[in-house]
């Protein structure tokens, strides 16, 4: 800085050369270190993301430390205590999903995130180094590990969760009979059929809520959306058309079995006289 308001000053006669020299040799010095620094074992840490809460309790903390001179201001210290330990246990998300529904990442039993419809291609790159950073996931966005696990065809991708449960991708309609039957879950785009027995998230829902987080509980997933239901926010008015289906829970489809008719048919009644 003092090389730069020398060179200012220095400017109307012509001498200023000089001071720029100096100054970008002082800049160069501090750009090495940081590089130094930066390539220390350990420099880079990483956390995961974990919410608005913990950065409200936190910042109340900071305030009440900053503004009071009473020994109440130590509160504040219990509060900043309290965000950290709110926003180390926040529970990570079991499977995200994209808001075109293209992209689903599923956090397999190694307690890492796998993605699905990356193994055929098309990957967005920008998404997916944001899960992975929100994640605290070092690994890169063409680590090959990202796609273990994961078994595609041209129908559909599916995998098998944390939890043991099966989550589908289904990109034709040949794929849905087959998942309803195995998969916990379904992303798809498709109509499924009304027998199916799975949880669903289809393109109508995606287009209404956006992009989704969903966590396992005991009897199906809690989801979390971009928009969510009854939520209306002057960037993002809420759909008119919100769907019943369109809760805070998504449990798992409950179907009545059809009735099979035993009555044996006219052939075999005649085959056996």
């Amino acid at each position: 800085m003092p090389a730069g308001l020398l060179g200012l000053a220095a400017m109307p006669f012509g001498f200023d050369s000089v001071f720029w020299a100096i100054m970008g040799a002082g800049i160069d010095w501090m750009i090495g270190v940081t590089q130094w620094v930066a390539a220390l074992p350990g420099a880079v840490g990483r956390v995961p993301a974990f919410g608005i809460g913990p950065i409200i309790a936190a910042s109340l903390g900071i305030i009440l430390l900053g503004l009071l001179r009473t020994p109440l201001r130590w509160s504040g210290a219990v509060l900043v205590l309290l965000a950290a330990v709110w926003a180390a246990r926040a529970p990570p998300p079991d499977i995200l999903i994209s808001a075109d529904g293209r992209h689903v990442g599923v956090r397999g039993r190694d307690g890492r995130l796998h993605l699905m419809h990356a193994a055929k291609g098309s990957r967005d790159v920008f998404l997916v180094r944001e899960w992975l950073s929100a994640d605290a996931d070092p690994r890169t966005v063409s680590d090959a590990s990202l796609t273990e696990g994961v078994s595609c065809d041209d129908a559909g991708c599916v995998m098998q969760s944390a939890g043991g449960a099966f989550v589908a991708q289904a990109f034709k309609p040949d794929a849905l009979a087959d998942d309803c039957e195995r998969a916990a879950l379904i992303v798809t785009t498709r109509q499924v059929p009304a027998g199916c027995s799975a949880s669903v998230i289809d393109a109508e829902r995606l287009r209404r809520q956006g992009a989704m987080v969903l966590r396992r509980s005991s009897e199906g997933f809690v989801v979390e959306t971009v928009r969510p239901r009854g939520i209306d926010r002057p960037w993002a008015p809420a759909a008119a058309e919100d769907n019943d289906t369109d809760s805070a829970f998504l449990a798992r489809r409950v179907t009545v079995p059809r009735a099979v008719d035993a009555t044996p048919s006219e052939a075999d009644l005649q085959a056996e006289e």
